[in-house]
């Protein structure tokens, strides 16, 4: 019994140092693979009892672990959609072949890294078919609250590189001054006038047309002007009409002293804004607060004007796409204008070592793992979205040439075991010759 024992004993050596050799195997194979996660074998000794106090041999068996949780050092690309995570966390793909599926739910797989391109369609793929995905952004950029213990707000991310897109005027700052000579008795009354470009929701450029026409007392100066702003959009429509009385006071004169509305849109004395309505929509107009040297002043004898502060751009063709460290994908046109147009989640499970391992470094939800949650980048136990990069191998090759040696020299023993055995109990049959 116990010669057989040891006979079993190094046959269950020989084939959990095979295991092990196979591991090692795909560790080096892998040493170049981006995202790849080195797979350890663990030995686990068997114990046989016996009745009458002998020892008997249990051998070993041998278990096998993939490291998820082990990060790769990240290295530069020059792919802004080539994507890493500087820490904890994974990325939500699913498979090219089931966008072409008969529909519903997609599966979910999870990566650690990618390098993603548009393909035909527009649609962020890798080589091997894995699309990325995310949570789409509304038209003004902001991401609806999607739930984060479900997948079912992703969709694929799709780039149109014929897209084009305008960004509408919504905020605009003036920087005039006027000269305090006008409003005395002696002037002329002639108006100075100005206009400002601004960008509808067509992305047409469009002006406002602002007069200033100084009011002309009987004596002194009236230090009070009529500001008229017209909408060329609305035909040269009047949109606002308001009095602007300016400071004459020693240390704050020139500054704005109050504002009264006559029509259009009201003046908001804490932030200095005009809400004028210009034909697309609303739009803030910025002529200073009473008292802020900023924004509308009336000093010296001459009228000057800083260039208009504005947001808004015109139509723009889509030229790039980048991510930032907080997973949102950003469309960035030719025009200027930059649009979030996605966000990237990060999903994470209580056991990465517990997700289940697919082809092409993908692994997907088990019971072993826990249940997922989707964080923002950068959030919780997360670490931030990282553009322009990938992920290497965790594979270190002279470590696993190390256990290579070992394991060849483990093999060759429980073999020699094997041949001791059986030389002993080709001596136990001789004894009867």
């Amino acid at each position: 019994m116990t010669i057989s024992s040891s006979l079993n004993s190094g046959v269950a050596g020989l084939t959990t140092n095979a295991n092990r050799l196979a591991t090692i195997a795909d560790n080096i194979a892998n040493s170049g693979t981006y995202g790849y996660k080195r797979v350890v074998a663990d030995f686990h000794s068997l114990v046989i009892m016996q009745s009458d106090g002998s020892y008997s041999a249990g051998g070993v068996r041998a278990t096998t672990a993939r490291m998820i949780d082990q990060r790769g050092t990240l290295v530069t690309t020059t792919n802004p959609t080539d994507l890493a995570i500087g820490g904890r966390g994974m990325l939500p793909v699913t498979s090219a072949a089931a966008l072409n599926g008969p529909g519903g739910d997609l599966p979910i797989n999870l990566v650690t890294t990618g390098s993603f391109r548009p393909d035909d369609e527009g649609v962020l793929r890798t080589t091997t078919g894995e699309v990325l995905m995310g949570w789409p952004a509304n038209a003004d950029g902001t991401i609806p609250n999607f739930p984060r213990d479900t997948f079912a707000g992703l969709e694929p991310i799709m780039i149109n590189t014929n897209q084009f897109a305008g960004d509408p005027t919504t905020f605009m700052e003036l920087s005039v001054n006027l000269p305090a000579t006008a409003t005395d008795m002696t002037g002329n009354g002639e108006p100075f006038v100005m206009s400002a470009e601004y960008y509808d929701n067509l992305g047409t450029s469009q002006y406002l047309e602002i007069t200033y026409t100084p009011t002309i007392p009987a004596a002194g100066m009236s230090h009070e002007w009529t500001m008229e702003i017209r909408d060329s959009a609305s035909g040269g429509a009047i949109i606002g009409e308001y009095t602007l009385s300016f400071d004459d006071a020693r240390g704050n004169g020139g500054n704005l002293d109050t504002v009264a509305v006559l029509s259009g849109g009201g003046y908001d004395p804490a932030t200095g804004t005009l809400s004028l309505n210009v034909a697309g929509g609303p739009m803030d107009l910025v002529i200073g607060a009473p008292g802020d040297p900023g924004g509308l002043t009336q000093l010296s004898d001459s009228f000057a004007r800083a260039p208009v502060v504005k947001n808004g751009s015109p139509v723009g063709d889509l030229s790039r796409v980048e991510v930032d460290a907080n997973g949102y994908l950003h469309a960035i046109y030719d025009s200027g204008i930059t649009r979030v147009i996605y966000q990237i989640p990060i999903v994470d499970v209580p056991n990465l070592n517990g997700l289940t391992t697919g082809d092409n470094q993908t692994y997907s939800i088990s019971p072993d793992s826990g249940q997922f949650f989707l964080w923002d980048a950068g959030a919780g136990p997360t670490g931030e979205l990282v553009g322009y990069a990938r992920e290497e191998s965790t594979t270190d090759v002279a470590g696993e040439l190390t256990q290579l040696i070992q394991t060849q020299r483990a093999y060759s023993s429980n073999a020699k075991i094997i041949q001791t055995v059986d030389e002993m109990l080709q001596e136990t049959t001789n004894i009867k010759r």
